[in-house]
């Protein structure tokens, strides 16, 4: 026990950590015989000095921009004292879709935070006052864990305790606040340490984005939760990035060319080999036209469920196998891209009067990441007008709802958009609902169409013309966005929660009487067009820009579709969500056991079926 204690196993199993968070090395020894007793000691270096606002007009003692306390040195503390180094506690760890579960159970701990953030124990709003205030005490870390839904990708959020909590923000800063896990005990604490000399009563100031350069435009709109301030004036119209954004995080890819490229030639006089990664389609291509090969070697179609991304050399070597997939497909299956691809059928960025932005099959959408500062102008815009501010915040590459977060707080959007690349749609507040009669309610659904894509130039396209449905399980209301069952459709991933089926068929009759002056084959028109219209943006563009040509290339896709009323409140938009990439088709194979079997003889075998496929004209 003795040696699992000492300092050079304390060093060994901590030096990536110490060495990431850049903690100086003369305080190392000082930090390990700290932590293996706990010794918190800040409150003899440290005073805290406490404001007091109850002699303030209730505006006055109310608001949110009030500060409850600042830390004080109480002596002297230099930055090259090798015991300058203060173990900070965690008052709470929570995830974000518990958060209001937990605050509502534990009274003692809302009442500790109530005292940090300064909320009234006794205000009957006082969980939404704590959710909307704690974010400028809050921080997190990641877990590398496996993901898995709904655990927000390994980010733990915490608010530190009162000492820790008592830090304001500067751009020059005297001291350090970062988070270091103890691997002996498995418990995090935040390590308070000194950059520079710091007098006696002088104020402890951390710079809370020190990742963040001084010089980054992004950087105000970041500072946010700490430091208010009006950004209506500055340019929330967005622009597409140059080429180097679409490369940029992303594996080279190649792509066929030259003027003779052709479809492959294949031989009719016997079954079109096939090799596939998915499960689902091996289990039911069990057409005679098709016959399944254990390697890629011997395969004419390759049905893979990983990114291919040589599409050069599969032209050089073997131009007569075709492929799932097309070269730079990612401009429409990656989240941000999509949006960014998407704009590309727009004459203007936004109306001035409704501050609607185009394509209006588009829900308005910013990168978080190189868009942060013309979002926090976008929000507070529609502040000034009064319009509904609630965002759906997404990681730009994960599916199933994973690390996805509704909110209308932007001190929030600020703070998650720190824990790796986000965006922010706008969240549909007027959603078409869908009256469930064994539930007797309303609920949110979205609508999965199957998207072909045979040909780039010239664009060829199908959607398969039985189509998915997905629904929620609560009444639709804007509040409660920690209810996934009310604010999501996605319910396979789910455990213990009701996934209700539906056929197409069966949805469109009882459209007609729910929706009588609604003609569902109006709304599938208008769906058709926007699909082809946001192809033909994904195709007008070269590569990496768009879509690259590549006869050998077909591929499958899945539009995940929204209905939302327009503002008139009488005539439904379409909302293109995302574009799905190797989505889940074991529901289709249920319904419809030839599912495979059409779309591979349409894709590979040029054999149309109009009762099964739309060809994806303009509009």
């Amino acid at each position: 026990m003795a040696e699992m204690n000492s300092y050079e196993m304390f060093v060994q199993l901590h030096l990536p950590q110490l060495e990431s968070c850049a903690i100086p090395q003369h305080f190392w020894k000082s930090l390990h015989a700290k932590i293996i007793v706990e010794t918190f000691d800040a409150g003899e270096v440290f005073n805290l000095l406490y404001f007091d606002y109850s002699d303030h007009p209730p505006e006055v003692r109310d608001s949110e921009m009030n500060e409850t306390c600042m830390l004080l040195a109480q002596r002297e503390i230099k930055a090259n004292d090798t015991n300058a180094i203060y173990l900070i506690d965690h008052a709470w760890s929570f995830q974000i879709n518990g958060m209001r579960q937990q605050l509502e159970q534990y009274r003692a701990l809302t009442e500790r935070l109530c005292a940090i953030a300064g909320v009234s124990t006794v205000d009957p709003a006082r969980i939404n006052k704590l959710m909307r205030r704690l974010w400028k005490y809050s921080n997190s870390y990641t877990i590398q864990t496996q993901r898995t839904p709904n655990q927000n990708n390994g980010s733990v959020w915490y608010v530190v305790d009162e000492v820790g909590c008592a830090i304001k923000h500067s751009d020059i800063p005297n001291f350090r606040l970062v988070p270091f896990l103890y691997q002996n005990t498995k418990i995090t604490y935040s390590l308070l340490f000194p950059i520079r000399d710091c007098e006696a009563q002088q104020q402890v100031y951390c710079d809370f984005l020190e990742h963040i350069s001084k010089d980054d435009p992004h950087r105000i709109a970041l500072l946010l939760p700490w430091i208010p301030m009006d950004l209506t004036e500055k340019s929330f119209v967005q622009t597409e990035p140059g080429a180097g954004y679409f490369t940029s995080g992303h594996v080279i890819e190649t792509y066929p060319v030259g003027s003779d490229l052709s479809d492959p030639i294949i031989n009719r006089n016997e079954p079109l080999k096939v090799y596939s990664e998915y499960t689902v389609l091996r289990e039911c291509l069990t057409d005679v036209s098709f016959a399944l090969v254990d390697n890629e070697r011997d395969a004419d179609v390759l049905w893979l469920t990983s990114h291919f991304k040589d599409f050069a050399e599969l032209s050089e070597e073997t131009p007569n196998k075709f492929i799932n997939q097309f070269p730079f497909e990612y401009v429409i299956t990656i989240k941000d891209l999509l949006s960014i691809t998407c704009r590309r059928a727009a004459a203007e960025h936004h109306n001035a009067e409704t501050l609607e932005t185009y394509p209006n099959w588009l829900p308005t959408t910013y990168n978080l990441k190189t868009e942060t500062l013309e979002f926090a102008s976008y929000y507070q815009n529609r502040v000034v007008k009064q319009f509904d501010n609630h965002w759906i915040i997404k990681p730009w590459n994960l599916a199933r709802g994973m690390d996805t977060h509704i909110t209308n707080y932007i001190d929030q959007i600020m703070r998650i958009s720190q824990t790796g690349p986000k965006i922010a749609q706008k969240y549909l507040e007027r959603p078409v609902l869908f009256y469930r009669e064994e539930l007797d309610t309303k609920v949110k659904f979205d609508i999965r169409y199957v998207l072909l894509l045979k040909s780039v130039s010239p664009l060829e396209a199908y959607v398969h013309k039985k189509f998915f449905l997905r629904f929620a399980n609560k009444p639709f209301s804007l509040d409660s966005f920690e209810d996934y069952e009310k604010h999501f459709t996605v319910m396979n991933y789910q455990e213990e929660v009701e996934l209700r089926h539906i056929k197409c068929e069966d949805f469109v009759n009882i459209w007609k009487d729910q929706y009588p002056n609604s003609d569902w084959a109006g709304i599938e028109d208008e769906i058709c067009a926007m699909l082809h219209e946001m192809l033909t943006c994904a195709t007008k563009m070269p590569p990496p820009c768009g879509i690259a040509h590549s006869p050998q290339s077909r591929a499958l896709y899945a539009a995940d579709i929204m209905l939302e009323w327009k503002l008139d409140g009488k005539t439904m938009q379409p909302k293109l969500l995302e574009i799905n990439w190797t989505p889940d088709c074991k529901r289709a194979c249920d319904y419809y056991p030839d599912f495979y079997n059409n779309i591979f003889k349409l894709l590979f075998l040029n054999e149309s079926n109009e009762e099964c496929f739309r060809l994806l004209t303009p509009s």
